[in-house]
């Protein structure tokens, strides 16, 4: 495979030349006069501005790796049966895929199992800028569908009208605005509003604010940044920004109080700011005791969610969640990303997804064997179809179905939310394409196959204003993409319950698939099989 580390299209470079060499990806033959900017080329004027995903697209745009991993959900497939039926009855007049039974819950054995419609939920989005513009979308698309919204790390501390007193956080109304969102459609009983907090929401009180002032009764601990190793960054567009949250503790780059970064800003050097988030450094016996404390705090289910790290990190995080008998343990494979996460650490860094997958499922059967108790698993980590995600779940049986309850989506989500805006925006101009429109309608209540189901779950509620054309479309992906095609996955391999995906629903297609996942290949269990049965 011919390197691309020179050149691509989430920094907004190319090459000169298509046959770049292998070894670095510049140009066989790099030349004086070259006005093409390549990696290293746009480097020289930019710095490290190349680092990140192209700035220009901040707040606009979502971003994840375009490496090949040589390892992903395809090298899997999924085996299809023929005879008898579980979860139903073996019955052609029952058993037919509408009938197949989504529902799952998180915290499936707490005081207070969370149930959910679908067993997929939205990832913490936090304070960058996509996930505002789309919050009210994503929030609502998530209540109507009836599964879990995870509000993100450094609302409060990003919060401009924020009030803060000796340190914490009094009073917020972009927090405010998050939680009530959810709750606006929410039927009281699918689902949940849940706060994520990372150090800098714990040093500010965030946690306490949502739990004491808004009753937010889910709480999920954030270890490290999802996919990636370091904190979240976003891009602050003001000095004055830059000063006020460098005020409240923020690590602001450049350091926006230097003087000559100011004039350096001023002149129009370069035109913002990055805000950066600490990591913590968890320890098992300061773990146990914050989740003690929340739990007398009265929150009813607490998460954890962490990124991609090494193995040892892994079999660590598994050993913290069931000691603390967390709810919902997530874990955010290499490969997916949201905002302006650093682009090589996206693409060189973490472990990728599918082997992330199977060092979790190793570590849960090692803590099945001891007799200890396994958490609730979700996974992240570019996920987009209901393919990817049964094989997640088939693969995290350990003879007792899946505990993987839940796959945690943020980017498509976004895009659902993102593409009905500019399709309704387009619609309401009279721009929409003439292919588009003459084949779907040139109304939103046309276009969007779901508006009437919508209607109906919430008939007092009008479409395009209580309920966002982006939840529509959020809800139509979910409900009627995801929904009816796992369903159909499920009754094509016979069960159709979630509890009854057999890790024997899968095999691999390729022996170095086998080595990572310890599922067999077909060919292996076809070796196995067929002399004992003919």
């Amino acid at each position: 495979m011919n390197s691309i580390e020179n050149a691509r299209s989430t920094t907004g470079t190319k090459t000169r030349v298509p046959d770049i060499s292998p070894l670095n990806g510049m140009c066989p033959i790099c030349i004086e006069d070259c006005n093409v900017l390549c990696e290293a080329g746009k480097a020289t004027f930019r710095g490290r501005e190349v680092l990140y995903p192209s700035p220009e697209y901040f707040g606009t745009s979502t971003a994840a790796a375009n490496k090949d991993f040589y390892l992903d959900w395809s090298h899997i497939q999924i085996m299809a049966e023929l005879i008898g039926a579980k979860g139903i009855a073996a019955d052609p007049d029952v058993a037919f895929f509408e009938n197949a039974d989504i529902r799952t819950s998180v915290g499936s054995r707490s005081k207070r199992p969370i149930p959910m419609n679908i067993p997929v939920h939205i990832a913490g989005l936090g304070s960058t800028a996509v996930a505002k513009r789309n919050w009210k979308g994503m929030a609502v698309g998530s209540a109507i569908t009836g599964v879990c919204q995870v509000i993100g790390e450094n609302i409060c501390g990003m919060d401009s009208e924020a009030v803060y007193s000796n340190g914490k956080v009094q009073r917020s109304p972009e927090m405010d605005l998050r939680v009530n969102a959810f709750r606006e459609q929410w039927d009281g009983k699918t689902g949940a509003i849940v706060m994520q907090t990372n150090v800098e929401d714990m040093r500010g009180g965030a946690d306490d604010y949502v739990i004491s002032k808004l009753g937010v009764d889910v709480i999920e601990r954030k270890w490290g940044q999802g996919a990636k190793a370091i904190g979240g960054e976003v891009r602050l567009t003001t000095l004055e920004r830059a000063l006020e949250l460098k005020s409240r503790g923020y690590l602001v780059l450049p350091d926006p109080e230097d003087k000559e970064v100011q004039e350096a800003f001023r002149a129009g050097l370069f035109r913002s700011f990055e805000r950066h988030s600490r990591v913590g450094f968890p320890a098992i016996g300061s773990f146990l005791e914050d989740i003690d404390q929340l739990r007398g705090k009265g929150v009813k289910n607490v998460f954890l969610k962490t990124g991609a790290y090494r193995p040892e990190v892994v079999a660590f995080t598994m050993k913290c969640a069931s000691e603390a008998k967390i709810d919902l343990l997530t874990f955010d494979g290499a490969g997916g990303g949201t905002g302006m996460s650093p682009v090589p650490m996206m693409n060189e860094m973490s472990t990728p997804t599918v082997h992330l997958c199977a060092q979790v499922v190793e570590c849960a059967r090692i803590l099945k064997e001891q007799g200890r108790f396994v958490p609730d698993i979700a996974f992240a980590g570019g996920f987009v179809n209901e393919t990817q995600m049964y094989k997640a779940m088939a693969m995290s049986d350990l003879g007792e179905g899946p505990i993987v309850r839940s796959i945690a989506m943020a980017r498509t989500p976004i895009l659902s939310v993102m593409k009905s805006n500019h399709f309704v925006k387009m619609a309401e101009e009279g721009k929409l394409p003439s292919s588009f429109s003459e084949q779907y309608g040139d109304r939103p209540e046309k276009f969007f196959i779901s508006s009437n189901a919508v209607q109906n779950l919430r008939p007092g509620a009008k479409l395009g204003t209580d309920i966002p054309w982006g939840a529509v479309g959020l809800y139509t992906y979910w409900h009627d993409r995801i929904g009816e095609g796992l369903k159909q996955l499920m009754a094509g391999t016979r069960k159709f319950k979630l509890k009854c995906i057999e890790r024997g629903d899968i095999n691999c297609l390729t022996e170095y698939a086998s080595k990572v996942t310890g599922i067999e290949t077909i060919d292996a269990r076809a070796a196995r099989v067929m002399k004992g049965l003919l």
